[in-house]
């Protein structure tokens, strides 16, 4: 009976219909043992026997795809592909597929929450009150504001779709897509940060984009929201910036290293949540029972 590896740490949790689909095609399903994300060793240690992998994000280097020597199809549950190394598997005949759809609201939906509790000061009001404080913050309107949005893939128009119920004025900056049909004004980066009173970022790369540089283009008291890929935003250079008081506040759900455990902490004009954009229960069993058809599909292709 051919193997297929789960390495994502909470696979099935809510739905057993992606192990049955999987189980009823005839294949041995392996779960993931250790109950937090995977390290290389681990995966090269747990997933030695098997044909098809379904992962999360989890690091897929060339030291681990080489150490997996049946391994046919990487079934990522999820968008991004920036933590499977793309030429190795090509080297090594390894198909790579994800699951674009499936987080798109969860994302955009955490986007709109984390907007409106940064511009709020929700997080820090229910702070006050667990330590006796009683102390009304004054916030701002999410109406009327000027957001520019970095990515106007799926989740970028999907926010957008969202945020028109605010009466917001929206443009956006993408080197690649065009949402001008949507009605909304394309700005290159630069002068989107100059013109933004919000940022929200929803690229699809994991190369920086907003440093230091790009942080002092923005209004003072602006706002900046994250939920893209870690390393998009240099950390440090926002951490000064916060702490400065030169931005208004940002939260963040993506981080250069995760578990995250940087200086952002100690700041209390940020917010951060721990890489859960597509953890809603709904879009969760959507994108496994995605990723167990992707990965069946592809496999009656390889074997």
């Amino acid at each position: 009976m051919k193997e297929v590896f789960i390495s994502t740490s909470t696979f099935a949790k809510y739905s057993k219909e992606p192990i049955d689909l999987l189980e009823r095609e005839g294949y041995k399903v392996s779960l993931n043992p250790t109950g937090q994300k995977m390290t290389t060793d681990d995966i090269m240690k747990y997933g030695k026997d098997a044909v098809g992998l379904i992962a999360g994000t989890e690091k897929l280097n060339a030291d681990v795809l080489k150490a997996l020597p049946n391994l046919k199809v990487i079934s990522r549950c999820g968008v991004g592909l920036d933590n499977v190394d793309l030429n190795a598997a090509e080297d090594l005949n390894i198909w790579v597929v994800n699951t674009p759809d499936g987080p798109t609201l969860a994302v955009a939906e955490l986007t709109i929450g984390l907007i409106l509790s940064l511009i709020r000061n929700v997080v820090w009001m229910d702070k006050d009150i667990r330590k006796g404080i009683w102390k009304k913050r004054m916030g701002n309107l999410l109406f009327n504001k000027r957001v520019g949005v970095i990515g106007c893939g799926r989740i970028g128009r999907k926010v957008v779709e969202l945020l028109k119920v605010f009466n917001c004025e929206i443009s956006y900056s993408d080197p690649y897509v065009d949402c001008e049909i949507l009605g909304l004004k394309k700005m290159d980066l630069e002068e989107l940060l100059k013109w933004s009173d919000l940022v929200t970022i929803h690229s699809s790369g994991s190369s920086v984009l907003i440093n230091e540089k790009q942080l002092d283009l923005m209004k003072k008291g602006a706002w900046i929201v994250s939920v893209a890929r870690g390393g998009v935003v240099d950390q440090r250079a926002l951490y000064e910036s916060l702490r400065s008081g030169y931005l208004g506040g940002a939260a963040l759900d993506v981080f250069d290293e995760e578990p995250y455990s940087g200086m952002l902490k100690h700041l209390d004009n940020v917010i951060l949540t721990p890489h859960v954009g597509s953890y809603a229960k709904e879009a969760r069993v959507k994108m496994e029972i995605e990723s167990a058809v992707n990965l069946i599909n592809k496999l009656k292709d390889c074997l």
